[in-house]
């Protein structure tokens, strides 16, 4: 497993973090997708080409779905390992999947991935959002500002 060979003394406390962070990240992403269904943003206005209104939604639309299934596959990958994920210090989540190193380490490897997909669509996002700004000099990034 990559976790391994980095990290020395203070591998634990870092794991055990970035799990806290993950577990925090499930609950913040359902209360935001819960809040963005019941309040949808305008429309983008009619000047924007549809072909750019479409990657818009879609990249929106992905990074929900990633930065949901991400501590989705962290926890399932965690509990296959076997290791606990403790929130905190103050509580341990059940574990969601069975011990199965070999699909653990698949599922890892698939998180690690998905961070790379989700990195790739928040630069994409804020390259669009400067092009519209600095660029097209429309109120876009206002807009996304105050909603």
């Amino acid at each position: 497993m990559i976790a391994n060979g980095w990290g020395g003394s203070q591998k634990d406390l870092l794991y055990d973090l970035h799990r806290s962070l993950g577990a925090v990240l499930i609950l913040i992403l359902v209360l935001r997708l819960f809040y963005r269904l019941a309040n949808p943003p305008l429309p983008l206005p009619n000047d924007i080409p549809a072909m750019q209104q479409r990657a818009a939604n879609m990249t929106h639309w992905s990074l929900y779905a990633l930065l949901i299934a991400e501590p989705f596959l962290g926890w399932a990958a965690t509990s296959a390992y076997p290791a606990a994920v403790t929130v905190f210090g103050w509580f341990k989540l059940p574990s969601i999947w069975p011990v199965n190193s070999a699909l653990s380490e698949l599922l890892f490897s698939v998180h690690r991935w998905i961070a790379f997909a989700i990195a790739f669509l928040v630069v994409a996002h804020i390259a669009a959002a400067l092009y519209h700004h600095f660029v097209r000099k429309d109120r876009m990034l206002m807009r996304m500002v105050t909603g």
